[in-house]
């Protein structure tokens, strides 16, 4: 199956990219597309966070909840999103609109690729490697990474969200990131006219 957009982590920025994607199954200009998102294999920073200061979450509640609850609302609302489970990213490579993704377990192919892991120093995927530079918005005594990027795209067809974009590791940062680069992907589908997708009462 080659994807129309393919996000790597299932991260705050990775999940909010996809229900975003998800949410314009029934514009036109989405109508057929076919989303796909790799969890990868290694835990989000998000697992261990306490999330007192974030919009609309109460207080106490744990990156972990959140992302069970948001792994429920993807597959609940938007089942045509595809959850790959337990897979590790290895390799991206090939041409915009023919990417192949390679992980430990299958490759896949894509048209568009979203990167939204973790800014650790221990990024290593074939063929994104040489855009690695030090993150901009960190202790440097952390050595955190970024992947080199303008607004949010690494190269034709590559983007990147989250913390792994450059900026900072807020939960609410993350997933404005994500949504931004969804936003920018639906813009690209609709011909280049600037959309956004709003659910209302």
């Amino acid at each position: 199956m080659k994807y129309d957009a393919l996000i790597i982590g299932g991260g705050a920025a990775g999940m909010q990219c996809a229900l975003v994607l998800g949410s314009a199954k029934n514009k036109e200009f989405a109508t057929g597309k076919t989303v796909g998102i790799i969890k990868h294999q290694k835990a989000s920073h998000l697992h261990s966070a306490l999330l007192n200061n974030v919009f609309g979450i109460a207080p106490g509640t744990t990156g972990k909840e959140v992302l069970e609850l948001a792994n429920e609302q993807l597959t609940s609302l938007y089942p045509h999103v595809d959850c790959i489970e337990k897979e590790k990213v290895l390799e991206v490579s090939g041409t915009p609109g023919e990417f192949i993704v390679r992980t430990n377990k299958n490759s896949y192919q894509a048209a568009l690729v979203v990167v939204a892991l973790g800014y650790t120093n221990n990024f290593d995927i074939e063929g994104l490697n040489q855009y690695l530079e030090p993150h901009a918005m960190a202790n440097p005594s952390k050595e955190r990474v970024q992947l080199r990027n303008n607004n949010h795209l690494v190269e034709k067809g590559i983007y990147v969200a989250g913390t792994l974009a450059g900026w900072r590791s807020q939960v609410a940062i993350a997933a404005g990131s994500g949504a931004q680069v969804a936003t920018d992907i639906l813009t690209l589908w609709n011909n280049g006219e600037h959309t956004k997708v709003h659910d209302k009462v």
